[in-house]
């Protein structure tokens, strides 16, 4: 009898747990990619540790990253590769909680009440549309094309609209460069300059995960806030000239 649990695997079971091929297992072991087994007799046992770092690997590379970049990547970087793994996940996690929806462009032009060619690129360029080909486009936040909608019915151009997105656009940019900035100074800079030690990993990953609805609460109320004192100046002034004009009379 030996000791080995389900979580110890030879090569051929880490093969067939992964879905790999020996050889690429082997391949990934040559470039530094993957940590030694542990050696028993003459038998290496690989452990939850190497099905982690190979899940790493593949999402890594579904991203577009060379196994290179990725070598580099897992050694500047300590800590578990499943805690590594979950970082990297909550990383590219969508910030937005909406699930986009496939539009063509027929209903497009009907939502716009234009068929501005500018328009529809205008709305790629920022990111609200991602042509799909065959004249279909994921519209990536449902709520605000239905504000654009109520836009449209209020009387307001399709140009003026996507216009006034473009604005808001750039000032949301500032807000979000703002919140990360702040994420790496606070949170990542001390957590780097440590070593990034093993067990705060999970800590990062959370504060990363906190930064999502605390970012878009502040950003809202302090919106708000603006929008109540935006909309009293400019309505004091107007009635504030209408009340000169009606002293003049």
């Amino acid at each position: 009898m030996t000791d080995v649990t389900q979580d110890e695997l030879t090569i051929d079971e880490l093969a067939h747990r992964t879905g790999m091929t020996v050889r690429n297992i082997r391949a990934h072991q040559s470039r530094g990619l993957l940590p030694p087994p542990e050696v028993r007799g003459r038998t290496g046992y690989y452990g939850p540790e190497h099905v982690a770092r190979i899940e790493l690997i593949r999402e890594l590379q579904g991203e577009g990253f060379n196994l290179e970049a990725i070598r580099r990547l897992m050694s500047d970087s300590a800590g578990s590769s499943s805690e590594v793994l979950r970082f990297t996940r909550a990383l590219r996690e969508p910030f937005e909680d909406e699930e986009p929806v496939i539009v063509d462009g027929a209903e497009l032009a009907e939502r716009f009440g234009s068929t501005d060619p500018k328009v529809l690129e205008k709305a790629q360029r920022l990111g609200i549309l991602r042509p799909l080909g065959d004249g279909r486009f994921e519209e990536m936040s449902p709520r605000l094309a239905r504000a654009g909608e109520e836009l449209a019915r209020l009387g307001v151009p399709a140009e003026v609209a996507i216009e006034t997105v473009a604005r808001v656009r750039r000032h949301a940019d500032g807000v979000a460069r703002a919140f990360v900035r702040l994420f790496l100074e606070q949170v990542w800079k001390p957590f780097d300059e440590e070593g990034r030690p093993d067990e705060r990993w999970p800590e990062i990953r959370e504060a990363l995960e906190s930064l999502r609805p605390l970012a878009s609460e502040s950003l809202l109320a302090v919106f708000q806030l603006a929008m109540g004192d935006e909309v009293e100046k400019a309505f004091g002034e107007i009635l504030e000239r209408d009340s000169r004009s009606s002293r003049r009379r």
